[in-house]
């Protein structure tokens, strides 16, 4: 069983940073893209940025230049820095990883329980 565990969400003012961090475990035979989505109320899921297993990155356009995902191979882990934030970023953050559990396995997608992340004064 594989599970995706979520840490560093919270309330930050206009204008400030967070970093979230995610890590996956269990049985995990290939983990390949790992990714953020974020939903606010009212809205859909949106994907935030998404980096492949050769840390190929792409970004939503509402982020670029002011978020930076990476990924730690060898920890199965995730993260996601988030600079000059303003109110529209408030959501719950997601992590989403593709992962293969044996050599002829399927590949699943799994999500993190979600991290609250407001941006108010």
């Amino acid at each position: 069983q594989v599970q995706l565990v979520e840490s560093g969400g919270g309330l930050v003012q206009p204008g400030g940073s967070l970093r979230l961090s995610c890590a996956a475990s269990g049985t995990i035979f290939k983990l390949y893209n790992m990714g953020w989505y974020r939903q606010a109320p009212g809205k859909e899921r949106e994907l935030v940025a998404d980096t492949t297993s050769t840390t190929t990155t792409i970004y939503a356009d509402s982020v670029k230049g002011r978020f930076t995902i990476s990924r730690d191979n060898a920890k199965n882990a995730v993260y996601l820095l988030m600079t000059s934030l303003n109110a529209e970023d408030t959501a719950v953050y997601y992590c989403n990883a593709w992962i293969t559990d044996s050599l002829r396995g399927p590949t699943y997608s799994y999500w993190g329980q979600g991290a609250q992340v407001t941006v108010s004064s």
